[in-house]
């Protein structure tokens, strides 16, 4: 394979998503991971997910599950849904799928049934849409709900002292565990970050996608970044998650 790439939170994007494999000229020889939360915010949900199906014919691709992901699915599959998910871009995957067919809609299911909580490849990099709690790793978490739902990994490699080594005293034990750690659900532009952020050892690949920001690409060997243009350019006449 050519490169590893990782991809940020794409929340219905397609748009943007399209344009980014072209900037990053992404042949089929290039590995892709995603992480997660393709669905909520601009009105191509669904068909994000019917593209991505579509790509993983033709590249080797890796789907990470968000929190978005995991609360679509579920109304796809029992129709559950809550007040807080649809005002937080849910709305807009229910709209999506107005014109998809039963068919179609089950392909999808099968699609989120296939994500995975969490990736570690041979060089030790773990890859999390959101991160995990358990010190001694995630194969150890008692439930899966913090692979897509926790912001307390990211908030603690935002805190730690950029002195301090991985071994020495006061660098967290939950850090030292993988080499790099890649991760999307909390917006880098909370922080005025606009391209993906490094905290201690930890990558933040969601650059707002879903709100004012970019949908950016990483070579995870080079470090060289690809970004969309803004994604709600793309989208003007909507307000995604705004």
């Amino acid at each position: 394979m050519d490169r590893t790439l990782v991809i940020g939170d794409i929340h219905g994007g397609l748009k943007a998503l399209v344009q980014l494999l072209e900037r990053a000229k992404v042949t089929p020889e290039d590995e892709i991971i995603f992480l997660g939360d393709y669905v909520d915010g601009w009105s191509d949900s669904a068909n994000v997910v019917s593209y991505l199906i579509d790509l993983a014919k033709q590249n080797t691709c890796i789907f990470l599950r968000g929190n978005h992901d995991d609360l679509a699915h579920r109304w796809l599959k029992s129709g559950e849904m809550n007040d807080q998910w649809l005002q937080h871009g849910g709305q807009t995957s229910i709209d999506a799928y107005r014109k998809f067919s039963e068919d179609q809609k089950a392909e999808h299911i099968e699609f989120y049934e296939q994500m995975v909580n969490y990736y570690i490849d041979k060089e030790e990099r773990l890859f999390v849409h959101a991160g995990f709690t358990n010190l001694k790793g995630p194969a150890q978490e008692y439930t899966p709900t913090p692979f897509y739902w926790d912001r307390t990994l990211w908030e603690l490699a935002v805190c730690v002292d950029p002195s301090l080594q991985p071994g020495e005293i006061g660098y967290p034990r939950r850090l030292e565990l993988f080499n790099e750690i890649f991760i999307g659900h909390t917006p880098v532009t909370r922080i005025g970050s606009t391209k993906p952020h490094k905290a201690a050892n930890v990558y933040n690949m969601d650059t707002g996608a879903a709100f004012k920001g970019k949908l950016s690409l990483m070579d995870i060997n080079s470090k060289e970044v690809y970004q969309s243009d803004e994604v709600w350019t793309l989208y003007p006449d909507e307000n995604g998650r705004n």
